[in-house]
Parts: structure tokens; sequence; C-alpha cells
């Protein structure tokens, strides 16, 4: 049984479709990312399933029991937000009891769950303190005990990340997925950063105008993208799609990720190019080559000495090369003919 289940939503205003015929399933324990650029529709999805919007057509199911046309309140969803939304007059614990105490749940059962969140998110020793005294990173768990003292077995996250610095952010994530695998509930995450997409999901939803571009596994998304958008979008740096008639003849498009391609200079097999620009990042550099009207990204180890207008060839295994239709963009599966010469 699925813990959530989308079927063709649609959310218009006038004629403007920002959820276009939406359909995804969410298994019960799951941890599913709705994934996209900013103006997707990946918020708007989840505000549908949270009954904070009302849909247009299709149906928004919760368990087995059809949610569409019931109250936020009676959906039995958990929601953290972009913004904390913490009370500033309250202290750490009366903002996690909130929705028990309008909910009227006894005050035993109210410092029971308390007890058993704050352990849980490290907030034993803060529970007095107000908003105000709190880092980013502990007004986000204060957030999350909100959501998490509920006990409701599905939990919304709409971008709870994004105020946070670099590192916290990385903390963060790996506390929140190791959270939800600890409790076992359902989380729908909503996300426009790729990384944490790939490095927290189960299921990764990836939207774009509205439509759903691939809907799997981060490991699907990254090793078989659907369409040159989803090649794009996954992979740091992304993947190269470029028109490549030699290789690909006309009409498609050819992929290939930047840490597959391989640098060697001299007389070695490969394709011809030059470099552009070398950035480097420590472990690795990310080198950007010129190959006919094309610009190649490469993500090599030790290349950092490479200098503009140095020539080089750059070679790829035969089955790291995806093709793409050039017209709709759509993953097309063909024999690697022309690459198999560039294998070193």
């Amino acid at each position: 049984m699925s813990a959530i289940s989308v079927r063709n939503v649609v959310k218009a205003w006038g004629s403007t479709r920002a959820v276009n015929d939406v359909s995804f399933e969410a298994s019960a324990g799951r941890f599913v990312v709705l994934l996209g650029p900013s103006g997707c529709g990946k918020s708007t999805t989840l505000r549908l399933i949270a009954g904070l919007e009302q849909v247009s057509a299709g149906r928004v199911f919760i368990g087995d029991q059809d949610v569409t046309d019931l109250a936020p309140a009676r959906r039995q969803v958990s929601m953290v937000f972009q913004s904390y939304a913490l009370f500033p007059h309250l202290s750490v614990a009366e903002n996690i009891q909130f929705g028990l105490k309008v909910r009227k749940v006894p005050a035993t059962e109210r410092e029971a769950r308390l007890a058993r969140v704050a352990a849980l998110l490290g907030l034993d020793q803060l529970l007095e303190r107000k908003p105000s005294q709190l880092s980013g990173g502990q007004q986000q768990r204060v957030a999350l005990g909100r959501a998490i003292i509920s006990e409701t077995p599905v939990c919304l996250m709409d971008e709870p990340l994004s105020n946070l610095d670099a590192q916290l952010r990385h903390e963060m994530r790996r506390e929140i997925r190791g959270l939800q695998q600890q409790l076992g509930i359902t989380m729908v995450y909503v996300t426009h950063d790729q990384v944490e997409a790939m490095t927290m999901a189960d299921q990764v939803v990836l939207l774009r105008d509205g439509r759903i571009e691939q809907d799997g596994t981060p490991e699907q998304l990254y090793r078989r993208p659907a369409t040159a958008f989803a090649a794009r979008f996954i992979g740091t740096p992304p993947m190269n799609v470029v028109s490549m008639p030699a290789l690909a003849g006309e009409g498609l498009l050819v992929g290939v990720r930047p840490e597959d391609i391989r640098i060697a200079t001299g007389d070695a097999s490969g394709i011809e190019g030059t470099v552009e620009n070398v950035e480097y990042l420590g472990a690795d550099s990310t080198v950007s080559c010129r190959v006919g009207a094309a610009t190649l990204t490469v993500r090599a180890s030790r290349v950092a000495h490479l200098a503009p207008g140095t020539a080089l060839r750059l070679s790829w295994p035969a089955e790291a090369t995806h093709y793409f239709d050039a017209q709709s963009g759509k993953r097309v599966e063909r024999a690697a003919r022309g690459v198999a010469q560039f294998v070193a």
C-alpha cells in the first residue's frame, strides 16, 4: 500500500497550470524528494498533498483514504516549512508542544512525548530557551520536533535547509535522513538542490514546468536519465549534452558525464580538443575543453597544470555514452556506434 498516491493532479490559476497532470506513488516508510528548478511546481505539489491548496483536477490519497476534499487538519500529516515558523514569545518546549495543546492532548501525554522528542533531537538542555536564543540549526531541530511530536505517519518538508550555511546543511541532511529511517515515517521533501536529493532520497520525482520529467531512484536518474533535462540537472558537474553528428548522426544529442571522460596528450587515441579553462578544486579539477563547435566539461584529477590553449585528446568508454532526441529531449536507446574508437 502507498502512503501517498497522487493521481493525475492539476493545479491551475486561470490558463496557467502550475501542476499539470502529475502522478506518483510514495510507499510507506520511504524518503521521497520532489526535485526541480524554481517554478517547476514542486512546492505547489507538496501544498496540494497537505491540503493547503485545492486541486483543480485529480485525486490525492493518503493511505487508503481519498483526502482530496479534506481540510489539512484531517489529513494526518505534519509539515516543516522553509521558514521555521516558531512563535518568538514561546519557549522551545511550548513551541514543540503547541499542536498537541491545540488538539487538547492531555498534559501528561504531552510531557511524555516532549521528553522523547527532545532526547531524540538533542534539545534536552534547550527547552526553556526562546527561539531568539537558538542557532539556525537548533531552530531547525525545534521545527522538526514540532512535526515529529504529532506522531503522524507522513511528514512533508518544504526546502527546510535553505536558510542554513553549507556546513550546517550537510550535517542536517544526515540528521533528517537518519531520523526518518529511525522513526520509519514517510517523508516527502522539496528541494532545488540535486545534492540533497541524491544523498537523502529513496525516490526522486524530478519536475519541470509542472510535469514529471523522471521518477526513480537516485541511481536511476544518474545512470539512465530519461531526458536531456534530467541528464543536465543531475550530477556535479552536470552531464555534457551536445550535438556531435560525427558520433550520433543527425537529430541526436550525445551525453557523457564529466567524470567518465579521460584526458591524454600527445599521440593518444580519442577526439581532439583544446583547453579553455581549468577550475582547481583540490582533489580534482574541472576542465572545460573546446571540441569543434561544442564545449565538453571534464572532471579529472592531477590536471591543474593544464594551461588554456593546451591541445589534448578526450576519450570515454562506449557504455558511458547516452543519446537523446534533439527535438523532444527524450532518451534514445541505440548501439554506441562510432564511440568504441574512443575507448582508451
